[in-house]
């Protein structure tokens, strides 16, 4: 049956209006699987797909189709899709959820659910999955009329995209997918929801007020965060910090929003931030939060945090601003409008030399401490597979899971906008390989390289199936050290060495032999020797590809900001002595220990 054009009169199924929808929303691909209560809906799915609407990627578990779909969201800017069916089903689904709410990611969740006339009895496989996923949604809704589907999906697709990005679910009862009623569809952008409020342009006395700011700072930086991924603001923000000369940090959900390979740039800041990062983040007089949220663990100590700056503030969500640190002008709106109008206000503007010793300063700073790669001798070090991959796949997708690896590769590996997917708030282990699928299922002929470590990618490592059975060429590189390789770092620095339950040696995998079980090429890498050539090989190849490298056992990954320290209190510095800026004394007004070679004390601020 062909998509109807007034639709109005045409007497059809409640799953033929939701693919309906969902083909006049644009939807390209579904990450999902199917069961019982949901196959009225992947019985229309079938004839949607006959029909060139759209196709259905089956994963695994339904936990890897909300990652590959939130990451195929990351990727193209678009609304990611993902299907579940009721009770466990829908409960799989909650951890991607979750995932995507944190890193507001537009998502629409659609679970199948049991007929109407059994919900509450405790029906076979009913699960009150609205209930469950309400403090992790944008917003929910349980379809009680099939008539009611084209307006529910229209206001799903705007309120998932729409101000601050996030996951919406849509929960569908069994009869109501295979009830037929008379059919009336609706375009996207028609239907709003009661009490729905577009994003508001930026006030321009706020837009004047930061302006003023920035004329004003010495040592101004911008902090940039995912928000301007997001919002699409890369070339704005190039703009502003070349104009005012702005230093730039990005955070984990940020990289790729600014070239890391530019003079301006110091990398990202935080727990494992580069060391010219944390130390130019505490010495700055002006912070310029664009699309950040102060998150825990890239302020460290919320109290030394930017001690001594002023606070400029951009966000879409006013809950946001002033939630962990109260800004002296908060700009509530777009990142990109709101750098937009900044960059209009200040035409033929420039730093005239205001903020060059600060740029000198940090250049010091960079010279001094940079990343550092273990001496190649003995075992791969885990840097330097990802140093590798820099070179051989300069302009590649890059996923990860969660943990050291994760770290390494965001110090080590510069991406592009859109260009680096990754769990960010949430944290979580199996990410990685489904979110592969997602970005290679968005982009067939791009080059997608998902990092992980030996554990997190056990998490979701079912997922090799769905590479095996559509061939999408994504190349998982695993760092092999045999451990959680975070937690055990944490064990080691904060626990006395108490190794409690994160070996991993004790029923590991043969990981290329269980590649090739599911029929995707699998590559052991043991030898320094043989690293570049046989990594060259594996992205050279056409399918999918796990590549296994044996790396040292107890490498740390530094710096490292240990849990209740400020930025400027890493660990795992080299000594440098003609900066002195890993010797402690303490502040002579508030008796607080920190790096000499600062200008002010991290905690009270007091000039030391």
């Amino acid at each position: 049956m062909p998509a109807p054009d007034s639709g109005r009169g045409l007497r059809v199924s409640g799953g033929y209006a939701l693919m309906d929808a969902l083909h006049r929303h644009g939807v390209s691909h579904i990450f999902g699987y199917p069961g019982g209560a949901i196959l009225p809906i992947y019985d229309e799915l079938h004839k949607a797909e006959s029909r060139g609407w759209l196709k259905h990627i089956l994963v695994r578990h339904e936990q890897g189709g909300t990652h590959a779909a939130d990451a195929y969201a990351r990727a193209t800017g678009k609304v990611g899709v993902c299907f579940g069916t009721s009770g466990p089903g829908a409960t799989n689904l909650v951890t991607g959820i979750a995932t995507a709410q944190m890193d507001s990611v537009p998502m629409v969740v659609i679970t199948g659910q049991v007929p109407r006339a059994a919900i509450g009895t405790d029906a076979f496989q009913e699960t009150d999955i609205f209930g469950i996923t309400l403090p992790i949604v944008k917003h929910s809704w349980v379809v009680r009329d099939p008539a009611d589907i084209g307006r529910i999906v229209a206001e799903a697709f705007l309120i998932a995209a729409s101000g601050r990005p996030g996951p919406v679910l849509i929960d569908v009862p069994k009869d109501v997918g295979a009830e037929l009623f008379d059919y009336v569809p609706v375009e996207p952008g028609t239907a709003v929801p009661a009490g729905f409020r577009s994003t508001q342009p930026p006030d321009p006395a706020a837009i004047a007020a930061a302006l003023e700011l920035i004329r004003q700072a010495q040592r101004p930086l911008l902090y940039v965060g995912g928000g301007a991924i997001s919002s699409g603001a890369h070339q704005a923000v190039l703009e502003l910090a070349e104009r005012f000369r702005l230093p730039v940090t990005t955070t984990l959900m940020g990289k790729g929003a600014f070239d890391e390979r530019h003079p301006l740039a110091v990398g990202m800041l935080g727990m494992h931030g580069t060391a010219y990062a944390n130390f130019a983040v505490t010495e700055c007089d002006l912070l310029i939060a664009t699309g950040a949220r102060f998150d825990d663990r890239v302020t460290g100590r919320l109290d030394s945090f930017a001690p001594r700056a002023r606070v400029i503030h951009i966000d879409i969500d006013a809950a946001e601003v002033g939630k962990n640190r109260i800004p002296e002008v908060p700009v509530v709106a777009d990142v990109n409008q709101a750098l937009r109008q900044m960059l209009a206000a200040s035409v033929g503007e420039q730093s005239h030399g205001r903020t060059e010793a600060w740029l000198q300063r940090i250049d010091t700073w960079k010279q001094h401490y940079p990343l550092v790669v273990p001496t190649p001798t003995g075992e791969i070090a885990p840097q330097e597979v990802v140093l590798a991959l820099r070179e051989l796949a300069p302009k590649a997708y890059i996923t990860t899971d969660v943990g050291q690896h994760q770290m390494w590769a965001a110090q080590f590996l510069p991406t592009l906008p859109r260009h680096w997917i990754s769990s960010a708030g949430l944290g979580t282990m199996g990410f990685g390989m489904p979110a592969a699928m997602g970005v290679q299922t968005a982009f067939p002929d791009a080059q997608v390289i998902c990092v992980a470590g030996d554990a997190s990618i056990l998490m979701n490592i079912q997922e090799l199936g769905t590479l095996s059975q559509y061939n999408l060429p994504v190349k998982v590189v695993v760092l092999n050290n045999g451990w959680q390789g975070m937690v055990r770092q944490w064990q080691e620095s904060f626990y006395d060495q108490r190794y409690s339950a994160s070996e991993m040696t004790g029923g590991m995998p043969d990981f290329p032999a269980l590649a090739e079980a599911f029929g995707v090429r699998g590559v052991a890498i043991h030898d320094r020797a043989d690293l570049h050539r046989l990594l060259a090989e594996a992205l050279a190849h056409p399918g999918p590809v796990f590549v296994d490298v044996t790396v040292r056992r107890n490498e740390n990954c530094y710096p490292m900001v240990p849990p209740g320290a400020s930025n400027a209190q890493m660990v795992g510095l080299p000594s440098h002595p003609e900066l002195a800026i890993d010797t402690i004394r303490q502040c002579g007004a508030c008796g607080e220990t920190t790096a000499s070679a600062h200008l002010f004390c991290p905690s009270c601020g007091a000039k030391l």
